[in-house]
């Protein structure tokens, strides 16, 4: 049994970060360096009951929860070795008798909403920066993974982490909305960091704009994934089997639409049907050669169905799959359709889940076009072995991030976020801590 907290306690876990906050500011960059450190070698060491953990409450694949863990102590690691590194700056002024000079600091306690997809990735990107940075948290995990924050806690508290520095409160789908307002409002909180879904964060700026807090969102994606005829078939299979099926089409940047040129459209669609078939085999997350378990819940099944009938309804044809799977009702096959239109909502609505719509394009100018007619833009991938198509095409998407003749982008060097409505700021990289830092110029004079 887990908790179920409520709003009191919610402010409770606030109280205590600020509390915390006070003196973890005043730690040394050094000192907290190490505990994060420290904090990572406990993730290694136990790196596989933390897997099962995720494949318990998930049903993600045992070998993709060890991915995620590995992914999610990197994290902690990058982290700790960007907290040395906070520097300022000093300005020589006009004036002879000043020096300006700007700090870096930490803006306070974080209230961080994370979802179930990566129930263990996405806390630490978010919390090793904000630790990293001098900031105490209170974290909200998604009320279907609560186990992964609470063992990242109790590895924290073993790490020797503070009392207060980092505080969960999971909760029941029936309180979430409460507890999130709550964190979200509570005055003592100076800094809103989420992951999750556009139409939740929209109401998340709400609550920050109220009393002017910081945020950092990181919200829907629709992306694109275009082959060109230049490409390599086997590549662009192999790197869309990739983007699409990892965690069963429940990522964020999961490749959403595909878009293909005429002159290799059906070679591509054959083959990609092919691989599919060879490769994903769906099953209990727990067994040898699952490749993708079942979706987080029934409610999820039922919208990759929707999609599938609506495609059908308007033309479409399914090369493979379709359907629930007969495992169970929260499963449903890797499905492949074809002849798809810009009229159906698997082109314009976030399908998370196992679904691969093809959209046949003719010019480089159509497939740009059709990319970015969307209000988000987090991801996008294409294929193409001309150089000047793809820098063209590198700069013309309207994304916040772009795989070239690759279907794997996330890494822990390098900035994760979106542009439009897909959210504001950057995690990971050596820019993600700033997203826990205020500038404070001084100017000192009288010298």
């Amino acid at each position: 049994m887990v908790a179920d907290c409520g709003v009191s306690e919610a402010r409770a876990a606030v109280r205590a970060a600020y509390e915390a906050f006070c003196s973890w500011r005043e730690v040394s960059a050094k000192e907290r360096s190490s505990l994060l450190r420290k904090w990572y070698n406990l993730m290694i060491q136990n790196k596989d009951d933390l897997a099962r953990i995720i494949t318990a409450e998930s049903g993600k694949p045992l070998k993709e929860a060890h991915g995620e863990i590995l992914y999610s102590a990197f994290f902690l690691e990058w982290f700790s070795e960007e907290a040395r590194r906070v520097y300022g700056d000093i300005i020589y002024t006009p004036a002879k008798d000043k020096r300006a000079l700007v700090l870096k600091q930490p803006v306070g306690v974080a209230a961080v909403i994370t979802p179930w997809n990566f129930p263990s990735a996405m806390i630490t990107r978010k919390v090793g920066a904000a630790l990293a940075a001098g900031c105490t948290v209170v974290v909200k995990p998604a009320e279907d993974t609560p186990f992964s924050a609470l063992a990242l806690a109790e590895l924290a508290s073993q790490a020797g982490i503070p009392p207060g520095v980092y505080n969960v409160i999971p909760c029941s789908r029936k309180n979430a909305k409460e507890v999130g307002e709550a964190i979200c409002t509570d005055p003592l909180v100076s800094k809103i960091s989420f992951t999750g879904s556009t139409t939740t964060g929209k109401i998340l700026l709400h609550h920050a704009a109220n009393s002017v807090k910081r945020v950092s969102m990181e919200l829907g994606g629709l992306a694109p994934f275009i082959v060109f005829d230049s490409a390599n078939v086997d590549q662009a299979v192999a790197g869309a089997l990739a983007s699409k099926f990892r965690n069963a089409g429940q990522t964020c940047v999961c490749s959403n639409r595909f878009l293909v040129q005429r002159g290799i459209h059906d070679a591509f669609v054959k083959a990609f049907a092919e691989a599919m078939k060879k490769n994903l085999h769906v099953g209990n997350g727990f067994e040898e050669g699952t490749t993708q378990g079942p979706l987080i819940n029934e409610k999820a099944v039922e919208k990759v169905e929707k999609q599938v009938n609506d495609a059908v309804s308007k033309g479409a044809t399914i090369v493979t799959g379709g359907k629930r799977h007969h495992l169970g009702k929260n499963f449903f096959e890797p499905t492949l359709l074809s002849n798809v239109t810009q009229d159906m909502l698997c082109t314009h609505e976030e399908t998370f889940g196992p679904l691969a719509p093809v959209i046949k394009f003719d010019t480089e100018e159509e497939a740009i076009a059709i990319a970015n007619a969307t209000d988000v833009g987090l991801a996008g991938y294409f294929y193409s072995q001309d150089p000047a198509q793809i820098w063209r095409v590198a700069e013309q998407l309207e994304v916040g991030m772009v795989g070239v003749n690759e279907g794997l982008i996330s890494s822990v060097e390098c900035p994760f976020g979106g542009v439009k409505q897909s959210g504001l700021g950057r995690e990971g990289s050596k820019y993600g801590i700033d997203e826990y830092l205020e500038l404070k110029y001084v100017c000192y004079g009288g010298l």
